[in-house]
């Protein structure tokens, strides 16, 4: 059974920093793709940031220039940092990750930026 352990998140004012991190659990196989999607009240799941086994990243426009993505293959393990963070930025932010072609998702943390 994969399980994704999420950690991170929480408030944060605007313009401050977040770091997220995920850890694929119990997996015999390969993680070809890890990433982090976000989804807040009212609108559909987007995506943030991910980067495959090989090295290639893909970062969604809302976040673009302000988020970095890092991966540890040994551990299958990634880090999202969040930079100038917004009141827009809040959202539940889930991490996904993709084995054997099959999608798993995490349970999400919250993110909320405020003064």
């Amino acid at each position: 059974q994969v399980q994704l352990v999420e950690s991170g998140g929480g408030l944060v004012q605007p313009g401050g920093s977040l770091r997220l991190s995920c850890a694929a659990s119990e997996t015999n196989h390969e993680v070809l793709l890890m990433g982090w999607y976000r989804q807040a009240a009212g609108r559909q799941r987007e995506l943030v940031a991910q980067v495959s086994r090989d090295e290639v990243y893909n970062y969604g426009y809302s976040m673009l220039g302000r988020v970095t993505i890092s991966r540890d293959n040994t551990k299958n393990v990634i880090d999202l940092r969040m930079n100038s963070l917004r009141p827009e930025d809040t959202a539940v932010y889930y991490c996904k990750a993709v084995i054997l072609g099959v999608e798993h998702w995490g349970q999400g943390t919250q993110v909320t930026i405020s003064s």
